[in-house]
């Protein structure tokens, strides 16, 4: 009797207990891409007074609505099949997506990104295919200490020990990392893609990180800023690109290397590319970064020889969207380059200053690499 008795407190105190406990916090799926391409986005934040989502495919922000739960969401689209970087604005406040484990690696904002594949696969969509090797590797500056770079062996590299490969350098936006190239640009399946087709040559790239810092502070504006050009400079003759080929099978010479990069970056890659035709065939900018009164300093050599600049250039590649901010002042560099008589390719894309445009860039460089 006293046992049964006992029993039955305990059952009541554990009840009670269970009573007292706050309701559980709800699981969140977020983003969730239906198979018609429109997507669903939710956040919990249940003492938020206003939440909306902002997304590189929507003009303006999203209102999103709250459940008696404490969850805010939004049904958006179709959305175009891409890779799109999106946040919340929490109260005004932008937000990361804490359900997505997806970011945008990025020292000026923190994004996620959702990727939208549609019913045909894209460029930059995984696919069964053999697949290259991305590494994160370190090199060391006198002048920066240790330095990161994210590189990029084609399919095949590590077993075909006997062969050597061209080079591509690929330079990221001004408050990108050495990740984004490969983690919102795509660059390693873009390749893998490419060459599977037989569309690319197997090539290696190099993906550093392009800020002088500590030399250079995070708060100095563009990369292309000219103490960053100086000191990026340095570090990316007299450091990286030994240690690149000292430490990989490249092919030395000038045909055998490329440059590109994006923005703040795609500005470098003029910088870097074109007074350097001796080193580089191939230099190709992505809505580069740039100011008219800078033309002619950051272009001193190349302008002082456009025939050997047309000589040693195998391809001179400018991309850039016709909503992109930067498409006057590319507009304006274009029309130098033909008052001096230096060829060059270019591509008028649609967009803006995205890295759904950067994608579409490299994608279409590419195949015109090392051939």
């Amino acid at each position: 009797m006293q046992k049964k008795l006992i029993t039955s407190l305990l059952l009541m105190g554990l009840g009670l207990v269970a009573k007292a406990q706050p309701n559980p916090r709800p699981t969140v799926v977020s983003p969730e891409v239906h198979p018609d391409n429109t997507v669903t986005f939710r956040l919990y934040a249940p003492t938020a007074r206003e939440v909306k989502l902002n997304a590189q495919f929507e003009k303006a922000a999203v209102a999103m609505n709250k459940d008696e739960r404490g969850v805010w969401s939004v049904k958006v689209g179709p959305v175009k099949p891409d890779m799109y970087p999106y946040a919340f604005q929490v109260d005004g406040l932008p937000v990361a997506d804490p359900a997505n484990s997806v970011i945008f690696p990025n020292e000026g904002f923190q994004n996620s990104l959702v990727e939208v594949t549609g019913s045909t696969p894209l460029v930059h969509t995984i696919q069964p295919v053999p697949h290259g090797t991305v590494a994160y590797r370190y090199y060391t500056s006198p002048e920066l200490g240790i330095r990161p770079v994210v590189i990029y062996t084609p399919p095949g590299y590590e077993s075909n020990t006997k062969a050597s490969y061209p080079v591509l350098y690929l330079l990221h936006g001004t408050t990108d990392t050495e990740e984004t190239w490969t983690k919102v640009g795509r660059a390693n399946i873009i390749l893998d893609n490419l060459i599977a087709q037989g569309k690319a040559i197997p090539m290696i790239i190099v993906m550093p990180y392009g800020r002088a810092y500590p030399v250079i502070s995070k708060s100095s504006g563009s990369l292309r800023n000219w103490d960053n050009l100086q000191a990026f400079k340095k570090d990316f003759f007299n450091n990286l690109m030994p240690y690149i080929e000292q430490n990989y099978r490249t092919i030395k010479d000038k045909n055998s290397r490329a440059i590109a990069g994006f923005s703040g970056g795609g500005g470098t890659t003029l910088y870097f590319g074109l007074n350097n035709t001796d080193k580089f065939a191939y230099v190709c900018g992505f809505a580069p970064g740039m100011l008219k009164n800078e033309f002619d300093r950051n272009n001193e050599t190349a302008f002082k020889n456009p025939e050997l600049v047309n000589k040693n250039l195998k391809l001179f590649w400018i991309g850039v969207g016709k909503e992109d901010g930067l498409y006057g002042v590319n507009q304006e560099f274009m029309e130098v380059l033909n008052q001096k008589k230096i060829r060059y390719e270019s591509l008028i894309s649609d967009g803006g200053h995205t890295w759904m445009n950067c994608k579409l860039y490299l994608s279409t460089i590419v195949p015109k690499l090392f051939r």
